[in-house]
């Protein structure tokens, strides 16, 4: 078949996940330079792939819009009429947007590595089967990237503009103070089953503040009621800094890029910004309760793993749960999730302290 003059790559959510998907588009711009392209993605992270160098169209998917939703979409697909449409989610409702966009040649991966079964049906073409030990989230986005492109080598970063990167370096320093490369700290939405406490995340930046470091408490809009309370209860401690409900995606990778530089370290669980941060260049510590840091962990995997070296670390619970990791967003546990609650700081701190020594981070 010809090359494509215009592609629409398909990720709808959630934000580790298109972090994720970063390398596919990488991979398809550099593969074919000459073609238009196009991502479909909600609307609550298409923050991050606007802007990207390449990129012609986000087409914004609006999951909660009903009807209406799936007949806006339709049409501005149509308008972009893709010859090649690549799914890179595996599931129904990426199966049926795949669909719609009308491309006569629908790529995604094989059958068997589906979330969802029989959805793979509306593809007309397949990577190649994932092998068991390629279990992570990003082997399935290599997959595609080796099928579409022939590519082994995966860009991850988002592709930040030179102005986007000084922005999150005025950024760091005014929240941090000049030079410096804090221990960033990423709070938790108490809803969330992959939580931490936040007793436990005040508990470290007290801890990483009297050794010394540097420390920034950052919450998004759904920890933004945990940012407060960190701001309130640590309000007189000093060398701890705060942002609090922060928004924009490109934003928060343009200051994380900035810490990468500084060799700056991360620690958060197992979610969105987890990811932006890995992908942006920081040294994580990944603190794993429900989920395997195997499968949906911080790329490359997090060290202790059979996967070869990696600068991040994974933290679990010194408990022998038989319950973790469930995978589940619900904890059945009747005293909660006690594979989060049971880390302790004192634990995160020391492994932290392996990754980055305070001296640096003054």
């Amino acid at each position: 078949m010809d090359e494509p003059s215009s592609i629409a790559l398909v990720r709808l959510s959630h934000l580790g996940d298109v972090v994720l998907a970063l390398p596919l588009f990488h991979a398809l711009r550099e593969r074919f330079p000459r073609a238009r392209l196009a991502w479909v993605v909600q609307s609550e992270f298409a923050g991050l792939v606007e802007g990207l160098e390449g990129l012609e169209r986000v087409v914004r998917f609006e999951r909660r819009g009903g009807a209406r939703a799936w007949l806006a979409l339709k049409c501005e697909l149509a308008s972009f009429a893709p010859q090649l449409a690549v799914d890179a989610q595996g599931n129904y409702k990426s199966a049926l947007v795949t669909l719609v966009s009308g491309a006569p040649r629908r790529v995604g991966l094989a059958p068997r590595d589906w979330r969802e079964r029989g959805a793979w049906l509306a593809m007309s073409e397949y990577a190649a089967p994932l092998p068991p030990e390629r279990e992570h989230a990003m082997d399935r986005t290599r997959a595609l990237v080796e099928h579409l492109c022939g590519a082994s080598e995966l860009r991850r970063d988002p592709a930040l503009r030179a102005d986007e990167l000084e922005r999150g370096r005025r950024k760091l320093d005014e929240l941090c103070g000049a030079g410096a490369a804090p221990l960033i700290v990423q709070l938790s939405d108490e809803r969330d089953v992959r939580a931490w406490p936040l007793e436990h995340a005040l508990e470290l930046a007290r801890g990483a503040a009297a050794l010394g470091w540097s420390v920034l408490l950052l919450s998004g809009p759904g920890e933004a009621g945990a940012g407060r309370r960190a701001a309130e209860q640590l309000r007189e401690q000093p060398r701890i800094a705060h942002w609090v409900a922060q928004r924009g995606l490109r934003e928060l990778a343009a200051l994380f890029s900035a810490a990468a530089e500084r060799e700056a370290c991360y620690v958060g669980p197992d979610t969105g910004p987890t990811h932006l941060a890995a992908a942006c260049g920081l040294r994580v510590v990944v603190l794993a309760g429900p989920q395997s840091h195997l499968r949906t962990g911080p790329w490359p995997v997090a060290e202790p793993s059979a996967r070869g070296a990696s600068p991040h670390r994974v933290l679990r619970s010194p408990l022998a749960l038989d319950c973790a990791p469930c995978f589940s967003r619900r904890c059945h546990r009747p005293d909660g999730p006690l594979c989060m609650r049971s880390i302790e700081p004192r634990a995160v701190l020391e492994l932290a302290r392996h990754a980055t020594s305070p001296a640096t981070t003054r």
